[in-house]
């Protein structure tokens, strides 16, 4: 393997080892929902991963595939195949430090490496974020398909899980409105979104 070029980032590793690494993944970098669209990551996706995870504590390649199958419920286990070469392009960037035990190899994020990942934050945390709901919204699955409670056990309460849906129906209901009907549509989105980031409301209390 040839040494780090210049101007080369994380994002070049898809390019010399593509395979696995499909640059057409929706699931992230499309609407994020659907799980036919999510099964692949991009190579900046993956190793964003990896950084977050060796920022937590130092691991073994095999450790960090089993924290990644964990987070999503077993809806995403990548192969050593995908994660030990994303790995020793890590290593090549110098965003993380090897130490031999025995024969396995232990990974450990470099200052350099906790740079990067400062700096990629929101979107380290945005790409967590979706697997684990990914992992979650397969539970829900399986607890539908299995006559169980869907909330239980998922960390979703049925609220939560009813209204989703309930919002998803409405929405494909009203696909063929008007224009102005689209934006008041949009605005009352607009207004939920900053509401649910903000953990406030628009609403005025009420006077006593």
């Amino acid at each position: 393997m040839g040494r780090r070029r210049s101007g080369e980032g994380p994002g070049d590793f898809g390019d010399r080892f593509g395979e696995g690494f499909g640059r057409g993944f929706g699931g992230f970098g499309g609407n994020g929902d659907g799980f036919g669209r999510a099964r692949k990551f991009t190579s900046e996706d993956l190793q964003l991963m990896l950084l977050v995870l060796l920022a937590e504590r130092p691991s073994h390649g095999y450790e960090l595939i089993k924290a990644l199958d964990a987070r999503s419920n077993g809806f995403y286990s990548p192969s050593p195949g995908m994660v030990y070469p994303a790995l020793t392009y890590l290593e090549e960037l110098g965003y993380v430090s090897v130490a031999l035990e025995g024969n396995r190899k232990r990974y450990e994020l470099s200052e350099e490496g906790r740079a990067y990942l400062e700096a990629n934050r929101e979107r380290a945390d945005l790409i967590l974020a979706k697997l684990t709901h990914f992992g979650r919204k397969m539970e829900v699955m399986r607890r539908a398909l299995a006559g169980e409670d869907l909330a239980e056990g998922t960390g979703w309460v049925r609220e939560l899980i009813d209204a989703r849906r309930a919002l998803k129906r409405a929405l494909l209901v009203r696909t063929d409105v008007s224009p102005d009907e689209q934006r008041r549509i949009a605005a009352i989105l607009a207004r939920a979104t900053r509401e649910i980031e903000t953990g406030a409301t628009d609403a005025k209390p009420e006077s006593p």
